[in-house]
C-alpha cells in the first residue's frame, strides 16, 4: 500500500534537489539563471518552493545545465506533477491554507510535540476539540464543526498502515484544565491513556513538580522526514497564527527545548499512571 504524499513536500523536495545541484556545480543563482535561460526570480522561487507554476521547459533547461540523467529529469517532472495535486486538507483551506500543517504531517516519519495548555490536536477527542473552539468565543457553530471535522481527519495519520512515530510531551496544566465539563474531560483522558499504549506513540507528562523549564513559552511541533531531501520543519504556535520554521538554528533551538522538556517529564509508564490518576480524580464530579 502506497503511503499518502503531500504536494507541499514534493515541491520542497524538487527545490531542494535543484538547489543542491546548483551548489554542486558551484553556480550562483545569477550564473545558473544566465546559463539556463530561466529568470533568476523564477529559479529562486523554484528552489524555495514558492513557485506553484513551473514551466516544463524551465525544468528541462535546468536538467540540461546540471547534466542529469534521463531518470533524474523524469523525476523532476514527476515531483512537479505531484506538487500540483490537492491533499484532503485543501477542502479546509480556510482553516489550514493550501499548504498548512497537515501537508507536512502526512509525510512525516517522526513527529515530536510539546503542549502546555491543551491536549495535542492529534490526540483530541471530537467533544474535547469542540470545547476548545467553543471556549474561545471566536467561532460560530458551523465554523466549530469545520474545525472538529478537520482535526479528526488530521488524526488519520496515526491509524494508517505505516504511521509516523509520535512523541508528545503534555504539561500537567493541559490535563487539569477542564474542557467541556467533567464527562468530556474524562473521555479525553481515557482516550489519551489508550493512545499511549500504541507502539508508535509515546506520551510523557510534564508535571508541575518539575518546576520551570525552557519550553514553557508555548506549544510547538517538530516534524522529521524519512527522505533526506525533505528538511526538518518546526511548527510553532503564537496567539494569532502558526509559524513554520526551517532554518538550522531555529530547528536546533526547538530541538533543545523539546529535549529539555523531555528530560523533565515522566516516563511513558509513569505518565499513563498519572493520566489514569487524573481521570480517577474526576470520578464523582458533576
Amino acid at each position: 500500500m502506497q503511503r499518502p504524499h503531500s504536494p507541499t513536500i514534493r515541491l520542497r523536495r524538487l527545490g531542494f534537489e535543484l538547489r543542491r545541484l546548483r551548489e554542486a556545480h558551484r553556480l550562483t543563482l545569477e550564473e545558473a539563471a544566465k546559463s539556463s535561460g530561466v529568470p533568476r526570480t523564477t529559479l529562486s522561487k523554484i528552489e524555495t518552493a514558492e513557485s506553484r507554476r513551473t514551466r516544463a521547459r524551465d525544468l528541462d533547461a535546468l536538467a540540461d545545465l546540471y547534466e542529469v540523467s534521463d531518470e533524474t529529469r523524469d523525476a523532476f517532472h514527476q515531483l512537479y506533477r505531484e506538487s500540483k495535486e490537492k491533499g484532503w486538507w485543501y477542502r479546509y483551506k480556510e482553516l489550514f491554507g493550501t499548504s498548512g500543517l497537515p501537508a507536512f504531517e502526512v509525510e512525516a516519519s517522526l513527529i515530536r510535540t510539546y503542549e502546555a495548555q491543551v491536549i495535542p490536536g492529534l490526540l483530541q477527542t471530537p467533544e474535547y476539540t469542540r470545547a476548545v473552539f467553543t471556549g474561545t468565543n471566536a467561532y460560530a457553530d458551523v465554523e466549530i464543526q469545520r474545525h472538529v471535522d478537520a482535526r479528526m481527519e488530521r488524526q488519520s495519520i496515526l491509524a494508517r498502515l505505516y504511521p509516523p512515530e509520535y512523541a508528545a510531551i503534555i504539561d500537567e496544566a493541559a490535563l487539569r484544565r477542564l474542557a467541556g465539563g467533567t464527562a468530556v474531560m474524562k473521555e479525553q483522558l481515557k482516550h489519551l491513556a489508550h493512545m499511549a499504549t500504541r507502539p508508535h506513540i509515546s506520551i510523557h507528562v510534564l508535571p508541575f513538580s518539575a518546576g520551570m523549564h525552557a519550553a514553557n513559552l508555548g506549544g510547538f511541533q517538530i516534524m522529521e522526514f524519512a527522505e533526506p531531501a525533505d528538511p526538518t520543519v518546526c511548527f510553532a504556535e503564537i496567539p494569532t497564527a502558526g509559524l513554520f520554521l526551517e532554518e538550522t538554528a531555529e530547528i536546533r533551538y526547538f530541538d533543545a527545548l523539546w529535549r529539555e522538556a523531555h528530560s523533565a517529564s515522566l516516563t511513558v509508564a509513569r505518565s499513563i499512571d498519572f493520566i489514569e490518576e487524573a481521570t480517577a480524580s474526576l470520578e464523582g464530579e458533576s
